[in-house]
């Protein structure tokens, strides 16, 4: 809940100015929305100017780190080499892998391959084969701020099919953030990628979206892309979030590998791909921070 603000009093954002010089006007637009019945966010997950500033040096690392993946991923690697490039290059960064030991993950980045929907986890017994594509999700630390982006590789001869999916979830990723815009909502993004995917005869998983980000790992908002224009949250500037749809050739349905309690496949075992971006909305649209 939002404390309540006295005109004269310095404003929640930290800028030394006085309420009513600063966010009260933003504050009654919001609360105006709020009376209309939609979701609104807190004043905790509106960044301020600085805190953007150090989330967006932390972005540097993770596209740096990304890049890093890109030019020596190949067919032959297995997956552990790539949690090596990952830790490796981002502490050469001064930053820090933000899987690492979250929840008790063992690893700094997580390595989702063909089948697997997200969270599969590096192992020198994962080799990157011939046909493969490969979901590569980056998180890192930097200064106390968080960053996540991710991409999808494909390895080798991969199939016309795969190359496909990849593509077109990539486009949707793209469609739903021509609609990140200030006071729109996150139901306009996560209907337009739902629609392409669905277009596209593929389905978007239900059950795991994306996030706010920035201060913490995770944070509100919950991001669903099976959500329809005009709900879910309210955006306003100084809000980052990520999208990140997960877009299956089959089911939509997925499950959670019981040996490790992290990996998660389709349910039939049909490809899965996911391009994941960090997003910031501004005064007059967004800009992305990592990709």
């Amino acid at each position: 809940m939002n404390i309540k603000i006295g005109r004269n009093d310095p404003c929640w954002c930290g800028s030394g100015k006085k309420y009513k010089k600063c966010h009260l006007q933003f504050d009654e637009k919001i609360s105006h929305f709020e009376n209309m019945g939609h979701i609104v966010p807190e004043h905790s997950i509106i960044k301020t100017p600085q805190q953007i500033e150090g989330i967006r040096e932390s972005a540097k690392i993770n596209i740096a780190v990304l890049d890093a993946v890109a030019e020596k991923i190949r067919e032959g690697m297995t997956t552990q080499e790539i949690d090596n490039i990952v830790y490796n290059k981002t502490v050469e960064l001064g930053g820090i892998p933000a899987p690492l030991n979250y929840n008790d993950f063992p690893k700094s980045v997580c390595t989702s391959i063909n089948e697997v929907v997200c969270h599969g986890i590096p192992s020198e017994n994962v080799i990157l084969k011939d046909g493969d594509i490969i979901n590569v999700d980056v998180s890192t630390i930097y200064n106390g701020y968080f960053s996540d982006s991710s991409r999808m590789f494909c390895i080798g001869n991969v199939s016309e099919e795969k190359k496909r999916l990849v593509k077109v979830t990539k486009e949707c990723v793209e469609i739903g953030l021509e609609k990140v815009k200030p006071w729109t909502f996150l139901g306009d993004m996560g209907q337009a990628v739902h629609e392409h995917a669905l277009k596209n005869g593929y389905s978007v998983v239900r059950e795991i979206g994306g996030h706010g980000v920035g201060l913490e790992f995770h944070e509100d908002p919950w991001v669903s892309y099976v959500s329809k224009a005009g709900e879910e949250m309210l955006l306003v500037p100084g809000m980052i979030f990520t999208i990140e749809p997960m877009v299956n050739m089959g089911t939509d349905r997925v499950f959670v590998d019981k040996n490790d309690n992290w990996t998660i496949y389709t349910a039939d075992k049909q490809p899965s791909a996911q391009w994941e971006i960090m997003v910031l909305v501004t005064e007059d649209g967004h800009e992305v921070l990592a990709y």
